[in-house]
């Protein structure tokens, strides 16, 4: 038996806003969607694969501290697309931690961008080379694990 993620589903407090915030930073298209009152939702693909749902249900803000998801993390193919998607993390206005491009530990030539979205759901997007020339914010750590 073989695994792979097939697409990750989302729980928001306010699905035009993710929606929003998730097709400018991603690309992602909107697939599908509902508007009923207390059954919102919204399919988002990437070339018209099924990569993310946004279920407008729930209240509050992501907690780290709280089991469950520890955050979501997308591969770009370069370092240029990573930089294009801090560019727009940047004039949303979106919480950028380590303020831009990082790699993923001292040394390692991968790294990325880390932010949240607007329910403070943590994300992840990085390129396997590139960011290699960049001092890590934590020189014994994961950059991955800790922000």
């Amino acid at each position: 038996m073989s695994f792979q993620t097939g697409h990750v589903g989302l729980n928001v407090t306010d699905l035009d806003k993710s929606k929003e915030f998730y097709t400018r930073v991603f690309g992602f298209t909107v697939a599908g969607e509902s508007q009923e009152d207390g059954r919102r939702y919204a399919f988002l693909a990437q070339d018209g694969t099924l990569v993310l749902t946004l279920w407008q249900q729930s209240a509050g803000r992501f907690e780290a501290a709280r089991p469950g998801l520890h955050h979501l993390s997308f591969q770009v193919a370069d370092l240029d697309a990573v930089r294009r998607a801090e560019t727009v993390i940047r004039e949303i206005g979106a919480t950028l931690y380590h303020d831009g491009v990082v790699p993923h530990r001292e040394g390692a030539s991968s790294g990325g961008v880390f932010f949240a979205d607007p329910d403070g759901i943590r994300l992840e997007i990085f390129a396997p080379d590139g960011a290699g020339d960049r001092p890590a914010p934590n020189s014994d750590t994961p950059t991955c694990g800790f922000f």
